[in-house]
């Protein structure tokens, strides 16, 4: 069965061919009109199509560098307006234009020497303002802060240098007052969102970007900062999805944030793929170099970190952080006592500043200071500050125990230390060694001893014993104390090892006596007695033996 035609083939309801052709005719856009809609990756195609076809000018060429420079191709738009201001009466601007295009790659020097060369304009100092900001000349960049006036542009540049300079709030008020006036002003909200977002409120952020993300859902910069959000918020996952969406979306400004992505993808994953992606983002993001250093840190490779980092002039209290962090592993690695004070110095500073003081990232500065200084009272003050917030921190729970074994609560050092999980952390000897002391100091010697048996005959092991040996004997648990000291005379025929064993063997003679030990350990003693070729030994046994026998104690 056929269906039947909505519309004639002939007749007064057809349309003819030449009709339909007519129809598909369209109008050729022009590059104003790409312009006005903000498509410059048409206005660049018409316009190298028309450069191509021999009808290019200076004129054209200026727009194709102007077009390079919007879509993010500074290195293209560099090269244009450089080959422009070669010519002969070329137009001043374009040293104002070049420049700009060598800040954006990085290239601050040839900036400042190709900026001078333009007309004094509003974005000429604006250019110099964040120059001066790169360069850390205080003096230049307060002078060119007084020539800033209340324009949107100006205004906005001041904002971005309060945000570099980690003063947030100051930025989030400038954005606020020219939002007030320009509703449609919709990018301001990234930035307000992004101050909130390294002011740690995740949910504010999220709420102030999804104003942009609703006018515009394919922006590479509101939906990375949305992962970023989701990352702090939820887990690395989620935020991975975030960024899936804006891949599968194919957004023309997904191409211009493409390094950032795939370094925020390397964080989402918990540093996975990062020798990859981050070595040569190091000098195109500044948290590549930083990311590259807490890998190698978590690799346990302190002197690559080292490395990487000993040249960053710290500027962020992030650099700050991970340098001290940095210096203190380089230090307990290798014994250095100037590295060990360069972190205290930085956490210190951190830690003491007054934007710092009150966050949780400046509590753990300034516990880390003084755990370095040894000062474990005061460690404790600012660890139970912050303690509701690592519950399952293993890391955190790691420096929370050591701090309570040092000022002697060995039994809440001792709960602390059995909440880690991770396996690493419990087979390293510092961890091993407190929570054996912690067991003896809690009269659980016992345990200790099982921490020992499980550990592989090396220099560690050896270390344990002797603490096991000395600290039960100190606290009276002289029959673990007797086996330590049994195991340590046959490593190491040392007479003080004798003698520890002998004192322990007498001392638990003297806890059976008086009932506190079962009498079936006196067995055990004269066995371990056995184990020496000191003379003493048999006079000690033949003393055992004879009390056995009075008692009638099988030996």
């Amino acid at each position: 069965m056929m269906l039947s035609r909505a519309k004639p083939a002939i007749g007064p309801g057809s349309t003819t061919p030449a009709k339909e052709a007519d129809k598909k005719k369209k109008k050729i856009p022009k590059v104003e009109d790409f312009l006005n809609l903000r498509d410059y990756t048409g206005a660049i195609t018409l316009l190298e199509f028309n450069r191509n076809s021999g009808r290019g000018n200076d004129e054209s060429d200026m727009w194709i560098a102007y077009c390079a420079f919007h879509l993010g191709d500074y290195k293209r738009s560099m090269e244009e307006y450089s080959r422009l201001t070669k010519k002969d009466g070329c137009h001043p601007d374009l040293w104002t234009n070049l420049a700009c295009c060598y800040f954006f790659l990085g290239m601050y020097p040839e900036a400042d020497s190709a900026v001078q060369k333009g007309p004094k304009s509003r974005l000429q100092n604006r250019l110099l303002f964040h120059l001066s900001h790169k360069f850390s000349d205080e003096k230049r960049l307060m002078g060119f802060h007084q020539n800033l006036q209340d324009i949107i542009e100006d205004q906005l540049s001041l904002a971005s240098i309060h945000y570099l300079r980690s003063h947030y709030q100051e930025a989030i008020d400038i954005y606020k007052r020219i939002l007030l006036d320009n509703r449609d002003f919709l990018a301001l909200n990234v930035y307000v969102a992004l101050c909130y977002y390294k002011l740690d409120y995740y949910d504010v952020s999220q709420e102030v970007l999804a104003v942009y993300l609703q006018q515009y859902p394919d922006s590479a910069i509101a939906l990375n900062l949305k992962a970023c959000n989701h990352f702090r918020l939820y887990n690395g996952k989620a935020a991975e999805a975030e960024l899936k969406s804006l891949q599968e979306m194919a957004s023309p400004s997904f191409v211009f944030a493409r390094d950032l992505i795939k370094h925020n993808l390397v964080v989402f994953r918990g540093g996975e793929g990062s020798l990859q992606v981050l070595p040569p983002l190091i000098d195109v993001i500044p948290e590549a170099r930083l990311n590259l250093v807490i890998y190698y840190l978590k690799q346990d490779d302190v002197t690559e970190a080292y490395n990487l980092i000993k040249d960053l002039e710290p500027t962020t209290p992030q650099e700050y952080i991970l340098k001290g962090v940095v210096n203190a592993a380089l230090g307990q690695e290798s014994g250095s006592r100037e590295h060990l004070k360069i972190a205290q110095q930085y956490f210190q500073l951190v830690g003491g500043s007054a934007s710092e003081c009150d966050t949780i990232p400046g509590r753990q500065c300034m516990s880390s200071c003084f755990f370095l200084l040894k000062q474990f009272e005061d460690v404790l003050i600012y660890l139970n500050s912050i303690k509701s917030y690592f519950y399952n921190d293993d890391t955190f729970n790691f420096n929370y125990a050591q701090a309570k074994a040092a000022v002697g609560n060995f039994k809440e050092a001792e709960e602390v230390f059995l909440l880690i999980q991770s396996e690493k952390t419990k087979n390293d000897y510092t961890y091993l060694s407190w929570l054996a002391r912690c067991y003896i100091m809690n009269r659980k010697a016992r345990l200790a001893w099982e921490l020992y048996l499980k550990m592989e005959t090396s220099g560690e092991s050896f270390s344990l014993l002797q603490l096991i040996a000395n600290d039960c004997y100190k606290m009276g648990q002289f029959y673990y104390a007797a086996k330590a000291f049994d195991v340590l005379e046959r490593l190491d025929p040392n007479p003080e090892y004798w003698e520890g064993k002998r004192g322990a063997c007498v001392g638990v003679f003297q806890m059976i006596i008086a009932g506190h030990e079962p009498r079936d350990q006196l067995r055990e003693t004269i066995r371990l007695l056995r184990n020496t070729n000191n003379p003493q030994a048999e006079y000690v046994i033949r003393t055992l033996k004879k009390w056995a026998k009075d008692n009638t104690v099988p030996v």
